[in-house]
């Protein structure tokens, strides 16, 4: 129970330090035509983030990347359970202080771009290629060790790819409790049930991808 107590404090701790300094990347490159603020202060806070947390929690700081794992049988449903109260908990009381800052402003960081008011399905299908892709390099190179201590390094650069590219279009999400933190605390929902499912998908098939078709053989470390 101390252990869950302790793992579930560093899910919290980590997502709440994503979710600042990402919002804070986004209201600080408001007006850039390029997302490249937000891919670099997202990937960098990350790489940091899995070397300080890695160790306690798996530091997945994402509920998306938690379900993953939760379906193919890499974390139990309780600690799962934990950690996904404790990753929305964290995005939410991070966007609450961000919105305390910030107040008289409409600058809160929300995870939004071009598709979201135009199609907000396409941008929830944009999303799910990009969690896809998040995930993909979370097993590979995380859960199955296969980046060795750059582990951090290639979670991180992938995240910040991943920016580079759908910033513009999506806001780039790739994590439910990104997106809900800072739209909960604008009182602007309307896109947050299709970036769920986007993000949620994507995660999983992602993850069952990874598992089933292309992770160790039977016999292999």
């Amino acid at each position: 129970m101390v252990t869950l107590f302790r793992d579930t404090l560093a899910e919290l701790i980590g997502t709440f330090v994503l979710v600042f300094i990402g919002c804070y990347a986004v209201i600080n490159n408001a007006g850039e035509t390029t997302a490249l603020l937000p891919a670099l202060a997202h990937g960098l806070v990350l790489v940091g983030l899995i070397y300080t947390y890695g160790g306690l929690s798996g530091a997945q700081f994402n509920p998306a990347v938690t379900v993953a794992l939760l379906i193919n049988a890499k974390i139990n449903p309780i600690r799962a359970t934990a950690f996904i109260a404790a990753q929305f908990a964290g995005a939410i009381l991070a966007a609450a202080l961000i919105g305390f800052i910030q107040e008289g402003t409409e600058a809160l960081g929300e995870t939004r771009g071009l598709y979201t008011n135009d199609d907000v399905w396409i941008a929830a299908l944009f999303e799910a290629v990009l969690t896809f892709i998040l995930v993909s390099a979370i097993f590979q190179a995380g859960v199955f060790g296969r980046a060795g201590g750059l582990s951090g390094v290639a979670i991180g650069l992938t995240l910040a790819a991943c920016i580079l590219a759908g910033g513009p279009y999506t806001g780039a999400s790739l994590n439910p409790a990104r997106t809900l933190g800072p739209a909960l605390v604008a009182g602007n929902l309307d896109y947050v049930l299709p970036y769920f499912v986007g993000i949620f998908g994507g995660g999983a098939l992602g993850g069952l991808v990874q598992n089933l078709l292309l992770g160790p053989a039977r016999g292999e470390k």
